[in-house]
């Protein structure tokens, strides 16, 4: 399951008014930003919008999270649900393996959350996966 992807783009607020409305006839809203200034110098300013499982915490949802396009960006990141921190071990060491480009090991990202579990690797274009395990998560 897809539990959040990053778009990156060139107009931020356009871009969220756009998204809060094409996204409104399936439940989803607006719920929230992330301050690039509380975590990582790697993590940008981050606009989020998601499912009502995702924002209540009642299931396991998915979200999006707009952000400001950076020069030479392919614009894809994308998060994907993991069931327990090491599957997010061995999803990491399966990737490095496969000749993925490492952009952080698996370890708490507690600038996210508490029990935000999670590792990054790029392919050969840039674009990047997240394999991530949220602890609050309903066991599927």
């Amino acid at each position: 399951m897809i539990d959040h992807v990053y778009i990156s783009v060139t107009d931020i607020e356009k871009s969220l008014a756009f998204y809060v409305e094409a996204l409104k006839p399936i439940g989803w809203r607006e719920f929230g930003n992330y301050d690039a200034a509380s975590g990582p110098d790697n993590v940008p300013d981050l606009f989020g919008l998601g499912d009502d499982a995702y924002i209540s915490g009642t299931g396991v949802g998915s979200s999006i999270w707009l952000r400001q396009r950076q020069r030479g960006e392919t614009g894809l990141y994308i998060g994907i649900v993991c069931d327990t921190n090491e599957a997010v071990d061995a999803a990491y060491l399966a990737a490095i393996n496969a000749g993925g480009i490492d952009e952080g090991g698996p370890a708490d990202r507690t600038y996210f959350a508490p029990g935000y579990y999670a590792a990054n690797v790029a392919d050969f274009d840039g674009n990047r996966l997240e394999f991530v395990h949220k602890a609050w998560n309903p066991a599927r």
